[in-house]
């Protein structure tokens, strides 16, 4: 059963209030969040949908960190994100927040598992235990037969599967997951969803998933959908 707002110590995962994201000054400028007030709760996987423009990819890219927002407060993981500043925020993301996108983003000359393994390295792990942790993460992705094989060697499907075995090496708190199952037949989607439900919810983490697929619905607790830069309807799906 998913965790409550309770759940761990009290806390959401994320909880932003009066959150504005403007880009651009005078004639050009594009209000693309508008007093966005929402809490995403641990142990849950959130999806986040609405039409494109509707600033759905603005909302997560502010959640972790990769941009700004132009007001309002945003608290992620029990920390200030608003008022966290340079080192300290890519410390933050890269040790605390795990990112799996549309464009699987990895990289030619490397194997699945050091794919896999490429936060960990950065983190300054012995590159033998590294391998060792992403192979393990693979097999549970059901990619055990696939931990040599070069990114051009692997389907669609296969690939998103490295980069979410890449996304959770590092045992984040808050998975962020930008149109996922885009790139994917619907059967392929339905299981890259399934793969991150299974592998990814736990009590003591928050994923959310942006997405277009109405397919995939049902694999969230919660869908929050957006318009127009605002919030219009949580919906939290009866437990049980």
């Amino acid at each position: 059963m998913p965790a409550t707002l309770d759940s761990p110590a009290g806390t959401a995962a994320v909880a932003l209030r009066g959150v504005g994201k403007v880009f651009g000054i005078g004639d050009t400028r594009v209000a693309a969040l508008r007093e966005v007030d929402l809490d995403l709760p641990y142990g849950e996987l959130v999806l986040l949908v609405g039409p494109s423009g509707c600033g759905k990819t603005t909302l997560i890219s502010v959640v972790a960190g990769l941009l700004d927002p132009s007001e309002g407060e945003i608290e992620v993981l029990g920390e200030s994100l608003s008022r966290m500043r340079g080192g300290r925020k890519v410390r933050f993301r890269g040790e605390r927040i795990g990112f799996v996108f549309q464009q699987y983003n990895l990289l030619p000359a490397l194997t699945a598992a050091e794919n896999a393994a490429v936060p960990l390295l950065i983190a300054g792990w012995n590159r033998r235990k590294a391998v060792a942790r992403a192979a393990d993460l693979l097999t549970e992705v059901g990619l055990a037969d696939k931990l040599t094989a070069y990114p051009s060697q692997l389907s669609g499907g296969q690939q998103q599967r490295v980069a979410i075995a890449r996304a959770l090496v590092h045992e984040p708190k808050l998975l962020v997951c930008d149109e996922p199952t885009a790139a994917l037949d619907a059967a392929s989607g339905r299981t890259v969803m399934g793969l991150i439900r299974k592998v990814a919810v736990e009590p003591d983490r928050a994923v959310v998933v942006v997405t277009h697929d109405s397919r995939v619905y049902d694999f969230g607790d919660r869908i929050v959908s957006m318009a127009d830069g605002r919030v219009e309807k949580v919906e939290v799906k009866p437990a049980g």
